[in-house]
């Protein structure tokens, strides 16, 4: 039987990654979080965007509710309908047909990534920082886990899922990382800024503490590399496992635990 040459054979192959410890990051931290809830940080911070008698300083304004918060998210609902109709047409075209793995990938991390964060509200049903009467509203504060009294307006605001529409771009980092690993850097800086941009208007406005956008950024996060793991990752085959990875943190000056 004929083998594929070597440099098709490095092409099948994925740069080297720890799963583990990129997987333990975020299961650690959510372990903290569960044990160690960070209710006061989160007050204090919110307290600095409440002013008494007039609430959120910010919840009405303009450039953070239509711009940062409804064309962004038609921004990224945009993005997805441009990744689906790309990977319907790649059967046609040539230079697609490489990223189809690629492709299908995006479409499934940033889907579920979103996907995941309505159930979950209605699941915790934890209230914003602006229906709560601390901050002006008419609801009391329970934690993740603490018991819910009755309401007729159960909340909906954990985890953050405006942060979702950044943090759920964490994806494209993932798809390009075995290709072009300078972009794929690239990529996870501008969507963890991306993210952490959106986040911040939202809490600006009232609608949701640090806590609930930092679940976001764990969550997604793990969904996209578990979903990496699944779909695109490859391993070298056992005979050139060694060569691969002293190859890859040669051109890429990276340790192992590196992205």
């Amino acid at each position: 039987m004929l083998k594929p040459p070597e440099h098709a054979t490095r092409m099948m192959a994925s740069r080297p990654f720890n799963f583990t410890f990129w997987l333990s990051i975020p299961l650690v931290t959510m372990t903290l979080l569960l044990i160690f809830e960070p209710t006061e940080l989160d007050f204090w911070i919110t307290q600095h965007f409440y002013i008494p008698s007039q609430g959120f300083f910010a919840r009405n304004d303009y450039w953070l509710e239509s711009i940062l918060h409804d064309r962004a998210k038609q921004l990224v609902i945009s993005f997805v309908m441009l990744l689906a109709l790309t990977l319907l047409l790649s059967p046609r075209l040539a230079a697609l047909h490489p990223w189809r793995r690629q492709l299908t990938y995006l479409l499934l991390a940033i889907s579920l990534s979103t996907a995941i964060v309505p159930p979950l509200k209605t699941l915790t049903a934890i209230q914003c920082p602006w229906s709560l009467n601390t901050f002006g509203g008419n609801e009391i504060f329970v934690p993740l886990f603490g018991e819910h009294p009755q309401t007729d307006k159960p909340g909906r605001c954990w985890p953050g899922g405006h942060a979702s529409t950044g943090f759920s771009l964490l994806a494209l980092f993932f798809a390009l990382r075995d290709r072009r690993p300078r972009l794929a850097r690239s990529a996870l800086l501008a969507a963890l800024g991306f993210g952490a941009v959106l986040s911040a208007g939202r809490m600006l406005q009232g609608a949701h503490f640090l806590s609930h956008n930092l679940w976001t950024l764990l969550i997604d996060w793990t969904i996209c590399l578990v979903t990496y793991r699944l779909l695109l990752y490859r391993t070298a085959p056992l005979g050139n496992a060694a060569v691969e990875e002293t190859d890859h943190q040669r051109r890429a000056g990276l340790l192992n635990a590196t992205p």
